[in-house]
């Protein structure tokens, strides 16, 4: 099932997507999804994010590739950090390079997803917190975050946190293709399983450390391939299974 979220007539409608119909839950709520009213057209409708994330908890340096690509060793345990959900942008808009910062890059991720509360979850029992996965771009302003050492100011920045189009329930997520391209020229691309922890050893091991609630985000990680972006371009994340995230490129005027 795609769950999808949609600005249409003044008012947000979320539910089910089926080709140009949404099936809308009669609450906004991850919990509750299983009254459905009857389907409605989406022409004229813009795109959401599929979900509001309380928290969106980035795992870095999860891709082997990845952690010899930046020099670094691979970690021994998850290395989290978070990005605020004032950064959420959804499919189609477009990211904002702030004045200043230097060299930007996407990141192509899969993003978990959570389905319910989660609090010191077991790894054989996380895959029951999670809703389902969506495609995340994880966008950072590389100068920043070596400079800064922690990552906070470097992935925070307004329009950082691209996701969407919309969330996949049904899906494995053990070995997936996903691709990070650059005005239809790939510069990302590698498979789920060369991640090095999974997305049930994620959800288990950030739920230890703090709650999760329903909507929040886990974004996985990125693999080899990272690159800058300028305004002008058009940055794709393809994930099999789920679909393409795309979003230009512009800069902030002032």
């Amino acid at each position: 099932m795609r769950i999808a979220r949609f600005s249409l007539d003044g008012r947000v409608v979320r539910g089910r997507l089926e080709g140009d119909f949404l099936h809308p839950f009669r609450e906004d709520s991850v919990e509750r999804m299983s009254l459905e009213e009857d389907p409605i057209p989406l022409r004229g409708a813009s795109i959401l994010p599929p979900c509001r994330p309380g928290k969106i908890v980035g795992i870095g340096l999860n891709y082997r590739d990845h952690a010899r690509e930046r020099e670094r060793p691979i970690p021994a345990e998850p290395l989290i950090f978070l990005k605020p959900p004032s950064a959420a942008l959804p499919h189609g808009a477009s990211i904002v390079l702030p004045p200043g910062v230097g060299r930007v890059d996407p990141e192509a991720e899969l993003a978990i997803v959570l389905g319910r509360t989660a609090r010191n979850v077991a790894v054989e029992d996380a895959e029951g917190a999670i809703l389902g996965y969506t495609c995340f771009n994880d966008v950072t302003a590389r100068d920043l975050q070596d400079r800064d050492t922690q990552y906070t100011r470097a992935k925070g920045f307004d329009t950082f946190a691209p996701f969407g189009p919309w969330i996949e329930t049904e899906l494995d997520p053990a070995d997936l293709s996903i691709t990070g391209s650059v005005n239809g020229h790939v510069r990302q691309a590698s498979r789920t399983r060369e991640l090095v922890f999974s997305p049930a050893f994620l959800v288990a091991f950030v739920s230890r450390v703090m709650t999760l609630f329903p909507g929040d985000l886990i974004a996985t990680g990125t693999p080899a391939g990272i690159g800058p972006i300028k305004a002008g371009d058009t940055v794709e994340v393809a994930i099999e299974g789920i679909g393409t995230l795309s979003n230009p490129v512009r800069e902030e005027k002032f």
